[in-house]
This record gives C-alpha cells, sequence and structure tokens, in this order.
C-alpha cells in the first residue's frame, strides 16, 4: 500500500528552452502592419499563477531524481514486464497471489498503521470504479495533461485484464488520486478527513506526514465489517521524476484494487520492494485477472481461496509444474 519511489516527465529546464525556441520564431517572422487602432487592445489572458514552491520541495525533487538515476543505473525499474530471465510456474503464481491478495502489508493500531504483515481476507470492488484526478497547483498544465492520458489508458487496460468497469470519473467519485507536492500534501488533512471519515487522526496523518522514504501511498477501505472496497484515497508526489511517478501510478493504483501486499519472492512483480521493475508486469496482470475471478468472493480466507486460486493458476499459466 505504501511504496518508496516515484517520477516526473518535462522538467522546467525543457519547457523553458521550448517557450525560448517559439518566441525566437516570432521574432524572426515577417511582420504585416496592423490596422490603425479603434480602442484599447485587449490584453491577453493570463494563465494562473503556479504557487512558489518551498525549498524543502525543491531539494525532494533533486533527491528523487538523483534516487531514479541510481536505480536506472542498476538495470532497475525494468518497463518490459518481464522475460525470459524471469519465468514463473503456476506454483509460484499460486503462492505470490496468496501472499499478496490474502495478507496485509500494514495493521491499523491506535497510533496509526504499523508494519506488519497480516493475515487478510480477500478484499475487492463490486462497484465501478470511478476515479477523480486532483492535481496541486503547482502541477504545470502540460505535465496534468500528460498524467490524466496515461492514468486513462493504464485504467483502460486494467478494467480489460479484470473484466471489472475501472475509469475516471468527476461525477460521484470513489477513488481518489492526488498529484501533490510537499507543501500541498501536508495541507490535505481536512480533505483526507472528509473523504475517509472512518480513518483517525494518526491514520489521517499518516498521509499527510509522509517520510522521505515513503515515495506514494494508497488507503483502500472497506465498508463496516465487509470485504468490499467503498472508497480508496491515493497521494502521488508531485517531485517525482518521470518513471519513478508512473511507476508510483501503476503500483498504488493496482494496489488499491485488492492487491495489497508486498512479497520479496514475487517476480517479475511491482509488488516487491526491489525496485526491479517500475510498471505492471505479466504476473501481475494474471494477478488482477484472477482477484476479479468470478469464482472467488470477497471474504475468503487464504484457506478458502487456495484450492480456486490453485486451479486458475494452472489455467492461466498452462498446466500443473
Amino acid at each position: 500500500m505504501a511504496k518508496g519511489l516515484r517520477r516526473f516527465l518535462l522538467n522546467r529546464s525543457g519547457l523553458a528552452a521550448l517557450a525560448l525556441a517559439v518566441l525566437s520564431a516570432c521574432v524572426q517572422a515577417p511582420v504585416t502592419p496592423a490596422p490603425p487602432a479603434t480602442g484599447p487592445a485587449p490584453r491577453p489572458a493570463q494563465p494562473p499563477a503556479r504557487p512558489e514552491v518551498s525549498a524543502e520541495s525543491r531539494a525532494l525533487e533533486h533527491y528523487y531524481a538523483q534516487v531514479q538515476a541510481d536505480l536506472l543505473s542498476q538495470h532497475l525499474l525494468r518497463t518490459d514486464g518481464g522475460g525470459v530471465d524471469t519465468p514463473f510456474t503456476d506454483t509460484m503464481l499460486t503462492e505470490n497471489f496468496i501472499r499478496i491478495a490474502l495478507f496485509d502489508e500494514y495493521r491499523r493500531g491506535p497510533g496509526g498503521l504499523v508494519a506488519q504483515e497480516t493475515a487478510s481476507r480477500l478484499r475487492r470492488w463490486d462497484a465501478p470504479v470511478r476515479m477523480k484526478l486532483v492535481f496541486g497547483a503547482s502541477v504545470a498544465p502540460d505535465r496534468r495533461a500528460t498524467d490524466r492520458a496515461r492514468i486513462a489508458s493504464y485504467l483502460s487496460r486494467l478494467s480489460a485484464i479484470t473484466g471489472h468497469p475501472i475509469g475516471l470519473a468527476d461525477s460521484n467519485p470513489n477513488f481518489f488520486v492526488y498529484m501533490v507536492n510537499e507543501d500541498e500534501r501536508r495541507a490535505l488533512g481536512p480533505v483526507i478527513s472528509a473523504t475517509l471519515p472512518d480513518l483517525s487522526g494518526p491514520e489521517v496523518a499518516g498521509l499527510t506526514n509522509l517520510p522521505r522514504s515513503t515515495y506514494c501511498i494508497v488507503y483502500a477501505l472497506s465498508e463496516g465489517h465487509s470485504s468490499t472496497y467503498w472508497r480508496a484515497f491515493a497521494v502521488i508526489r508531485a517531485e517525482h521524476p518521470d518513471l519513478l511517478r508512473l511507476s508510483c501510478i501503476h503500483e498504488e493504483i493496482a494496489q488499491g484494487l485488492g492487491l495489497a501486499n508486498d512479497s520479496p519472492l514475487a517476480r517479475p512483480s511491482i509488488f516487491n520492494d526491489d525496485e526491479e521493475f517500475a510498471l505492471l508486469t505479466r504476473q501481475d496482470e494474471l494477478m488482477l485477472k484472477m482477484l476479479y475471478n468470478p469464482a472467488l468472493r470477497p471474504g475468503m480466507s487464504a484457506a478458502e481461496a487456495r484450492p480456486i486460486v490453485r486451479e486458475l493458476a494452472m489455467r492461466l499459466v498452462g498446466g500443473p509444474s
């Protein structure tokens, strides 16, 4: 439910260079005399001013850019989804699914979330997932457009994999994704409390006061004593460079669908904190397909789900092994 890294696409120096090139072309173009003015010229519309970014947020931009560079230099953050060097069998798929879908990475305590793996029940969405994207004022318009397009494409892929309705929606949303910088995230407490009223004060603080080692996070809540999700809230740092940002998008949204745990044994998978893979892998797709198979039901324990999971895994991978 929480991840250690993420991304950003167009840096400010690139944007400045583009603006300068356009300006130079305009200056060099032939000029046609304008007709005599008959009144005051209309003032061009000005884009809304972006807030001043704090020194802390700028420092985080630099830090995460270095993190991404270091990981790439180690040939991590792969985007190939796995290959001949990462084979997996139906037995491996079964065990990875049980560990990731039927155990929790954290447990709720009086002081907030505690990092402790605990047995859980199978959880997923029954209602269509209607995702709303909210960008902090610090996020540039072109960055917003890129993120929105990428997320819309990813949600379409997830819907095709699971057979479950998943998409962007501004009307009656139930899955909220906030792209915010350090300053904006710290001010989200009232929004989080209104969106997830069941969260305690320490749990809200767990979203607003992220340590630098947490790159992004999602809370997905079931209603009452059911195992059916009804609302989710994800926070992704706006300071991330490009690939880390996209990696956060892939993992937190997928975890918010019901694959809530991580496992060091899962490979190829984004549900593994070794950061080998940045984007959803072939095995991750199969786990999502299994999670939303009607043969499994919300509320199942690991013991109840295992024989069904085993059968699904053999069918998907192609025979027992």
